[in-house]
C-alpha cells in the first residue's frame, strides 16, 4: 500500500495547518514546556518593550500553548499592573481584559481556562493598555497570527488600522517556535502582529 507524503504546510488550510501545529505543541514534555517558557522569560524579561509597560495583558496557557506565566509574575513584582482576558456571558462573542492580582482566585470559564471573576470596575479599555501578549498557534515572521478559531482577539481589536504601527498596545505573540510556519495566508478580520516572540528568539516585523 502506497503512503501518501503529508502535504506541505502552505499548501494545508487554515483549518489543517491548524490542528497540525496544535499536535506540535501538545506533543511537548513537561520538561520541554518548562524549558521553553524560561526561554521565553530571558527573552522578554529585560527588554524595553516589557520594561517600559506599566498596563500589560497576558494569558494562562491551555493546550500546549507557551506559558507566560513567569512574565506574569514578574511584572506584579516589579509593580505593574497585569490583565487577563475575560469571556463575556453576554454576549458569548466580547472578550475583555480585567486587572488580576498577585494571589487571586480564578475560575474556569468556557473553555476550561482559568480567568478572574467578573469586575468591571477592574477592567481596562483595550486601548488604554501598553503591551498585549498574546497566545496564537500558528505565526510567520510578518506579523501574521493564526488563532484558535474562535475570534475573540480578532473582535477586541477591530478597531486597530490594518498597518502595524507601533502605537499602543503593542501585541507579540508568543509561540513555540515549532508554531513558526513560512507564511500564513491573513483573512481580512485577521490583526497583524508587531512581532512573536518564542523560546528561541524574536521576529519582528
Amino acid at each position: 500500500m502506497t503512503v501518501s507524503a503529508p502535504l506541505p504546510r502552505e499548501q494545508l488550510s487554515r483549518q489543517q495547518l491548524r490542528r497540525q501545529l496544535r499536535a506540535a505543541r501538545r506533543a511537548l514534555t513537561p520538561a520541554q514546556q518548562r524549558q521553553a517558557a524560561q526561554c521565553l522569560y530571558r527573552q522578554l524579561a529585560q527588554h524595553p518593550l516589557f520594561r517600559r509597560a506599566r498596563h500589560i495583558a497576558l494569558y494562562l496557557p491551555n493546550d500546549g500553548e507557551i506559558d507566560p506565566r513567569p512574565l506574569l509574575r514578574e511584572a506584579q513584582r516589579r509593580g505593574k499592573r497585569t490583565y487577563l482576558p475575560v469571556l463575556s456571558d453576554w454576549p458569548r462573542t466580547k472578550m475583555v481584559f480585567q486587572q488580576v492580582r498577585r494571589g487571586e482566585k480564578l475560575r474556569p470559564n468556557r473553555f476550561g481556562i482559568p480567568e478572574p471573576r467578573i469586575k468591571r470596575a477592574r477592567q481596562r479599555t483595550i486601548w488604554a493598555l501598553d503591551l498585549i501578549l498574546l497566545p496564537l498557534v500558528g505565526f510567520d515572521d510578518e506579523g501574521g497570527r493564526l488563532g484558535m478559531g474562535g475570534g475573540f482577539y480578532d473582535r477586541s481589536l477591530a478597531y486597530r488600522p490594518r498597518r502595524t504601527a507601533w502605537h499602543a498596545p503593542v501585541l507579540v505573540g508568543l509561540a513555540h517556535e515549532c508554531q513558526k510556519v513560512e507564511r500564513l495566508a491573513q483573512a481580512s478580520w485577521d490583526v497583524p502582529l508587531q512581532g512573536t516572540v518564542t523560546d528561541r528568539g524574536w521576529y519582528l516585523t
